[in-house]
């Protein structure tokens, strides 16, 4: 990959798109093909072959995805599976059709099994029962491998799959209804830090810019909604966070930076090198992680430190809690010589 080689970032607006425009900027590529979705909607077949027929991209960073927490995926299961089949069809299909030299396509470590041995190698996909709570997207990711394994097979293409594990970073989801769980506990840490503070303003504006506050954490942190519309502090006595579950599930967190250098580091190699990404099976996949958890609890601790909120933490186990342990093999990849640098605190 050249700095002169038209590069497409399908998703550039989110998490790892935005990872992936800055290291590929800071290196100087100068075509990096970008599109919004209100210029292009990537569930529609012939707009998607139309933009790669004009445009020419040769190589694909696969970013774009409909993405979310417990929540989202337990109240959208149809928009979860539906768009993410649809998005990564289309690309795909049309990458092949285009010519594309080479496409990385970034999954989830969700497509593991919920009973994965630990650390969770690639050669794991497929042995057995996926989580339920994010089965839909898991099975549409789970389709994506497939679909870039059965083109390498069938027309010789080098389309590369990436599972990263849970990721936080510049550019995160702040929204409590479909946020992941890093960005959720430091929203909520810092939503109780601001009651305590009695800072109502402050709680105002945070709501405007990342969206509505849900009623368990209004109720948690003491605020009430006035019929102005304006939040208030009505007291901070007792004044809680709440978080779901027992805290006891273990997640493993990499900073999207080192995400973007490891699709980088990968999209760089060597033919030779490129062969060695797959198994016995032909997968074309590799995890990116950094090969450690923590507990959820653990996670919180190191959350609520930084933020500076030394209140009460409360657990709902009404709540459900997911996997219980997702922790990535990264052991290929630290092979040919990547390794994250930017440690989680």
């Amino acid at each position: 990959m050249k700095k002169t080689s038209r590069i497409y970032i399908a998703g550039h607006t989110g998490l790892v798109g935005t990872a992936l425009f800055r290291r590929l900027e800071a290196e100087g590529c100068s075509n990096l093909l970008v599109r919004k979705h209100s210029d292009l909607d990537l569930t529609k077949q012939t707009d998607v072959e139309a933009f790669f027929k004009a445009e020419k991209p040769e190589y694909v960073f696969l970013a774009a995805a409909k993405v979310g927490g417990i929540m989202a995926n337990y109240t959208y299961p149809a928009e979860f599976i539906y768009t993410n089949l649809a998005i990564q069809n289309n690309i795909i299909h049309a990458a092949w059709k285009a010519g594309v030299k080479r496409l990385l396509f970034l999954g989830s470590s969700c497509i593991y099994p919920k009973e994965c041995p630990q650390p969770m190698k690639e050669n794991y996909l497929l042995t057995g029962t996926l989580e339920p709570t994010n089965e839909p997207y898991a099975i549409a990711k789970i389709a994506g491998i497939k679909m870039c394994q059965s083109y390498n097979r069938q027309y010789g293409t080098q389309y590369l799959c990436v599972m990263p594990t849970n990721l936080y970073g510049p550019n995160d989801n702040f929204d409590l209804e479909t946020s992941h769980v890093l960005p959720a506990l430091i929203r909520k840490f810092h939503l109780a830090k601001l009651a305590n503070q009695g800072d109502g303003d402050a709680i105002i504006k945070d709501e405007q810019k990342y969206g509505t506050i849900p009623e368990e954490i209004k109720l948690s942190i003491k605020l009430k909604t006035l019929t102005s519309g304006r939040q208030k502090i009505t007291s901070n006595d007792n004044s809680f966070v709440l978080l779901w579950g027992s805290g006891n599930p273990k997640r493993e967190l990499l900073h999207v930076n080192d995400l973007a250098d490891a699709c980088i580091f990968l999209t760089q190699m060597d033919e030779k090198a490129f062969g060695r990404f797959f198994d016995d099976t032909h997968t074309p996949l590799i995890n990116v992680g950094c090969g450690k958890d923590q507990t959820v609890k653990e996670i919180a601790a190191i959350v609520a430190e930084v933020v500076g909120y030394t209140g009460d933490v409360r657990w709902d186990q009404n709540k459900p809690d997911g996997t219980l342990q997702k922790l990535l093999d990264i052991s290929k990849i630290k092979n040919l010589g990547w390794k994250p640098n930017i440690a989680l605190k």
